[in-house]
């Protein structure tokens, strides 16, 4: 007997017990704060616990039911045999596989409350060693097309931001400055009553800071090191017909490393569009990404993983995003009711793939 493989295996079954143990620990105390709640909540817990033991997850996030339905619709999810979901505060936590990669999945709803919310539910109550966050956005890159994947390295919270008085001062360290005058018709014609807007930063509390002390942060940063992974994919061939009769006038691509915002407002405007890519140089824009990236990143490991991110020592992440219109820079109707299954299949079709490269 090889008796140094022996010592191995022994060693990280007793890694997997004390792992165990420490998740039955934690959910252990969520019963004991639970007691006093319906039977059906008390199931669920229990349920987690279960399905704990056999992580670490990979977290996968989207948002709204088209993006579920194309994710559900490759076939490549499989349902865990005894517990395939969790029901918890009215959202579904899918539990399965995609290939030989453990995960949970979670539709979360529009918007940057939504997104944080069912990220934070699920780091706080699953083994999950990184979030993949995916779904469709506006694209607001004239050298990108509907149908193009985008996956950012940063993203920046635009929905932060001071209406200002006409008569007072601008705020000096605001983040960048929209003056709603500049875009009178005729230009120059009267007087704007809706002023201007100071765009400022977000608040970003880590577990590596003081206690109960923000730092100011612009843009929040996906994990370098499944970037690069995903680099690898760049290439990958992406659908580019919704029909027989209905297709893109070319390939769609994927690209790697550009910037995103978030903010809670659907992009529709060609002023506002161009306004964020002279002022803040970004390629897409989305209601929830910047929200599960910095509820990721803040997040600090726990001592049961071994995945870090540079931002504050929390869990990696990466954001897939499918560009299902052009953000207001169309003319005409937006093409989101036409292109945004599309834009979503490939959006999948991306997020399968990278699942499968992970070690």
């Amino acid at each position: 007997m090889n008796y140094n493989l022996f010592r191995h295996d022994t060693s990280m079954a007793a890694k997997l017990v004390r792992k165990c143990l420490v998740m039955q620990v934690l959910v252990f105390f969520l019963l004991v704060s639970a007691l006093a709640s319906p039977l059906k909540k008390r199931k669920s817990l229990k349920e987690i616990k279960e399905i704990n033991c056999e992580g670490p997850y990979i977290g996968l996030v989207t948002v709204f039911p088209p993006e579920e339905t194309a994710f559900l619709a490759t076939g490549a999810f499989k349902p865990h045999k005894t517990h395939p979901f969790v029901d918890l505060s009215g959202r579904r936590f899918r539990v399965g596989k995609i290939v030989d990669k453990k995960v949970i999945y979670v539709r979360c709803g529009d918007g940057m409350v939504n997104a944080a919310a069912a990220t934070q539910q699920m780091l706080d109550l699953f083994d999950i060693k990184g979030i993949v966050h995916f779904g469709i956005a506006g694209n607001v890159n004239d050298s990108l097309s509907i149908g193009d994947v985008t996956i950012p390295k940063q993203f920046a919270h635009t929905g932060i931001w001071s209406w200002l008085n006409p008569s007072a001062p601008s705020i000096p360290d605001a983040v960048a400055h929209l003056d709603v005058a500049r875009y009178n018709v005729p230009k120059g014609e009267g007087a704007n009553l809706l002023g201007s807007f100071a765009y400022h930063s977000e608040q970003f509390f880590s577990e590596l800071g003081k206690p109960n002390t923000a730092r100011p942060l612009v843009w929040a940063q996906t994990s370098q090191q499944w970037l690069d992974l995903a680099a690898n994919l760049e290439g990958m061939e992406l659908q580019q017909c919704v029909n027989s009769s209905l297709c893109l006038p070319k390939k769609p691509k994927l690209v790697v490393g550009l910037r995103g915002s978030s903010a809670n407002i659907f992009v529709d405007n060609a002023a506002y569009r161009d306004f964020l890519i002279r002022n803040f140089g970004v390629s897409s824009v989305d209601m929830e990404s910047a929200a599960v990236v910095m509820k990721t990143t803040n997040r600090a490991g726990d001592f049961t993983f071994s995945f870090q991110t540079s931002l504050s020592n929390g869990f990696p992440v990466v954001v897939i995003r499918g560009l299902s219109d052009m953000a207001g820079g169309q003319s005409g109707e937006n093409a989101i009711q036409i292109f945004g299954s599309l834009a979503a299949q490939n959006a999948v079709k991306v997020v399968v793939q990278f699942i499968k490269t992970l070690p």
